[in-house]
């Protein structure tokens, strides 16, 4: 199942993309889900499965204004330098990693497919980098790596949009470079895993207007998704709808000589063969 989340009359919504549209679960499903995290949590996909069965859509999909899947993840984590070859692109001659680099992200900071993806007026350094998410379905403390599986509910993608000059400014921290409103995008929608087995292998490419500047496959992982999930649930309980960013490939836009910074009209694409597509805009900041 395709789950998605989207506006009606300016309010939020969710539903199953299914072909020739999307059918409505807002208030289709007997129980009261008013999100898809409410569903995640309550183990409610058969609930939905059951509901969409035998449904014409309601919606046309690019007749919807798209949200990020889930909309209030308590947490959204986002790892870096996680690729092979990732670590090189530093230039720094340091050893490969022993454990994942970690920042958070708030939702803030994220938009929409098809919604657009804000450059800031304080800086050109608007940079692109296309990840694989994975949803954590049942939560848990101290997951061991060998029942990690079991606790993903499914998969999006996001372009976890960076401001460049921004992640320097404090000594310890990238966050202000991570966080400028609508700077990044998460969806189009989550593919649940009794339809995309999480183990993969997951392919990921990343395009600006067209052309292929990131493209990489998940068997190229420095920390794998059950390696993840066992570490962050040692500090952190993960809580359903949880979100993991897994890392980007190498061939971001600052690893260029020149840098290639996103320009207002650029259209970046994140795609991945069994998900789909994440397709936004650059816009100035309203």
């Amino acid at each position: 199942m395709r789950l998605v989340s989207y506006l009606v009359d300016g309010e939020p919504r969710y539903g199953a993309a299914v072909e020739g549209g999307v059918v409505d679960l807002t208030r289709r499903i007997g129980r009261d889900f008013s999100e898809v995290k409410a569903l995640i949590a309550a183990n409610a996909l058969a609930d939905a499965q059951e509901a969409v069965a035998g449904q014409k859509p309601d919606y046309p999909l690019d007749e919807l204004t798209l949200l990020p899947p889930v909309l209030a993840p308590e947490k959204l984590w986002c790892i870096g330098v996680n690729y092979a070859e990732r670590n090189a692109e530093y230039k720094d001659n340091s050893d490969l990693p022993k454990y994942p680099s970690l920042f958070v992200r708030s939702m803030s900071s994220m938009t929409g497919s098809g919604q657009p993806l804000e450059k800031p007026d304080v800086s050109d350094q608007l940079d692109y980098e296309g990840e694989l998410v994975i949803v954590i379905g049942q939560g848990g403390r101290h997951i061991p790596r060998e029942k990690a599986w079991a606790h993903i509910f499914g998969m999006t993608l996001c372009n976890e949009g960076t401001i460049r000059d921004w992640l320097r400014h404090g000594k310890f921290n990238v966050t202000q470079g991570k966080n400028f409103d609508r700077s990044g995008s998460i969806g189009p929608w989550i593919v649940t895993a009794d339809e995309l087995d999480p183990r993969g292998p997951h392919d990921i490419v990343t395009r600006v207007n067209g052309e292929v500047r990131q493209q990489d496959t998940t068997e190229r992982l420095m920390f794998p998704f059950d390696f993840l999930i066992s570490y962050l649930s040692t500090f952190a309980t993960l809580k359903p709808g949880d979100m993991i960013v897994t890392g980007t490939p190498t061939g971001a836009g600052a690893r260029f000589d020149p840098p290639r910074w996103l320009k207002v009209g650029d259209v970046v694409e994140v795609e991945s063969s069994r998900i789909g597509v994440l397709r936004n805009t650059v816009a100035a900041e309203q």
